[in-house]
């Protein structure tokens, strides 16, 4: 398995003189697409009813608890990143710590998985689960991570957003009245004016 994890990192790591272009496009994939979950789901709570909220909150809980799961991992197994054994090139800067598996994919493809297991939110999660796809390549090619890596945030985040989904009652519904009221003092003088559903 080591073996093939390696050749398929090979595989897709960038060269060591990569084309300048190639090179931007997968620090913006690697490095900033990230944000664009925050503010999904800070626009999406801002500007959607209680239907949308709660499957954004339980996408906001599945992400965190999917990276709760990452740290207990890493703490259990420790698997290097390319550069701490010298395997393939580096572009982007990172920590020496545990590279199983992909934060980034595991954040984002739990947030993603969440929304396709919510009817009306089905295009939107199939959307953010592609895009995905360019995260996990961009991490490999600027050579941080290894394919195995983006094998086990797929399968944390699926496990994180199905119990997520299937305890919704007692993760979701507690939390969400919390956060409702809330978001009504809070943005009560922009409720008032409209810009802000209550």
């Amino acid at each position: 398995m080591e073996d093939l994890n390696r050749a398929l990192f090979l595989l897709l790591n960038a060269p060591g003189h990569p084309n300048a272009l190639m090179l931007a496009i997968a620090r913006i994939f690697a490095e900033y697409v990230i944000w664009a979950i925050p503010a999904i789901i800070g626009i999406g709570w801002l500007r959607s009813g209680e239907r949308t909220r709660k499957v954004l909150l339980a996408a906001t809980v599945s992400g965190l608890a999917a990276l709760l799961i990452n740290q207990i991992i890493g703490l259990m197994w420790q698997h290097p990143r390319p550069f701490m054994v010298g395997v393939g090139h580096t572009f982007i800067a990172h920590a020496a710590d545990s590279s199983f598996p992909s934060d980034h994919l595991t954040l984002w493809w739990a947030v993603a998985f969440t929304f396709l297991m919510h009817r009306g939110q089905r295009t939107t999660g199939l959307a953010l689960a592609l895009l995905g796809l360019p995260v996990a390549w961009a991490r490999i090619y600027l050579g941080v991570h290894f394919p195995l890596d983006m094998a086990g945030a797929a399968a944390v985040s699926a496990l994180s957003a199905s119990l997520v989904f299937r305890s919704a009652h007692v993760v979701i519904e507690p939390p969400y009245r919390i956060a409702i009221r809330i978001h009504q003092r809070l943005f009560r003088r922009m409720i008032q004016c409209g810009l802000v559903r209550p």
